[in-house]
């Protein structure tokens, strides 16, 4: 499976401080053995011109040689391994053992099967720290991500709680000044004045209401919307983004997701609000895993399924009327394949 890009992990320790620490240590494993000289097997009794000494330092350079160019051959092939590769680099440094071995035959000097091992090892720990790290760095993009979305929710609850105090405030400054007015008003005029101050009273329920949501809203972490989205022009027919947003105005963040990194703008198909509506966003995602485009980073929200499964499944998890939109507009999409195609027409007709 790894030739396909396929990677189980042998090791799947918890972060990448658990994968250094892990490696500084078997590197140092390997460092012990080559000091202690039992990284290699030699001969010991070896003589040149009937000279011990001569033969020991013989002996000494051959392991010396050995052990550094198998080392090289390993560093290099470690620092390029990736999971397309994983096997075909193993491969690479048994087949440097193998012939560093096999040309030292003569001098009876050979790297131990107990080094190689360690360096298959640290192919394979190197492979899964670097895989670690890009998903550590993947989820630390994605806390600051939150903390910046929470951020503007929490403006734009204070920024409306502002405006509806203000207003609030305003009104009852009204009122009072109206029933002030009521104590000396007879008649027509103390009619008039009823009528304005049930308007105004209208008026200040409705602030009240408001003021009651923005509240709830900021009381309740988890209320928000949950949303429906496509980009036919980016990402094909069926492909569909299931994300959801704290904004007190969704759409917002549905511009701001169209303005980044796409060439044409989403199309809304539902947005459902919803008072948890991470556990909605999270019943949808767990349905359609495999139907997810990403299957190796689960914060990619984007889903091949059709439209009316999603809507099937958003009715059976919400107790509230729901509004979908089945079509996409993909209004600049179609206008820009439609003034591609006239020009290509342009093109093609005879002078």
């Amino acid at each position: 499976m790894q030739d396909f890009g396929f990677y189980n992990p042998k090791y799947d320790l918890e972060s990448s401080e658990a994968y250094k620490n892990r490696l500084e240590d078997l590197r140092r494993r390997q460092k012990e053995m080559v000091k202690s000289k039992v990284a290699t097997t030699f001969n010991h009794n070896w003589t040149v011109n009937g000279s011990k000494s001569e033969g020991k330092k013989m002996v000494t350079d051959a392991v010396n040689l050995a052990i550094r160019s198998f080392n090289n051959e390993c560093d290099a092939t470690i620092s390029k391994v990736t999971v397309a590769n994983i096997s075909s680099s193993e491969k690479r440094i048994i087949k440097a053992f193998e012939t560093i071995n096999k040309l030292n035959r003569v001098t009876s000097t050979e790297i131990k099967k107990a080094y190689l091992d360690l360096k298959i090892e640290e192919l394979y720990l190197a492979l899964e720290y670097a895989q670690k790290l890009e998903t550590e760095k993947e989820e630390q993009r994605q806390i600051r991500e939150q903390m910046r979305e929470e951020e503007k929710v929490r403006r734009e609850i204070e920024k409306l709680k502002e405006k509806v105090e203000k207003e609030e405030k305003h009104f009852t400054q009204a009122i009072s000044k109206l029933e002030e007015q009521k104590t000396n008003a007879t008649g027509d005029q103390l009619a008039e004045l009823e009528a304005k101050i049930f308007e105004l009273q209208n008026k200040l329920n409705e602030v009240l209401e408001q003021k009651e949501d923005v509240l709830n809203r900021e009381r309740n972490t988890r209320a928000g919307y949950v949303y429906v989205i496509s980009n036919i022009g980016s990402f094909g027919e069926d492909v569909y983004k299931i994300g959801m947003t704290r904004r007190l105005e969704p759409m917002d963040r549905v511009k701001e997701l169209g303005d980044a990194s796409v060439p044409f703008k989403f199309d809304v198909h539902a947005m459902i609000f919803s008072e948890d509506a991470p556990t909605l966003e999270n019943i949808l995602h767990k349905t359609f895993t495999n139907n997810r485009m990403n299957l190796i980073n689960d914060r990619k929200e984007f889903f091949r399924v059709p439209l009316q499964e999603i809507k099937r499944v958003i009715e059976d998890n919400h107790d509230k009327t729901v509004e979908f939109t089945l079509t996409a507009l993909a209004e600049e999409y179609r206008e820009s394949r439609s003034l591609r195609e006239k020009s290509l027409e342009q093109e093609n007709i005879p002078v």
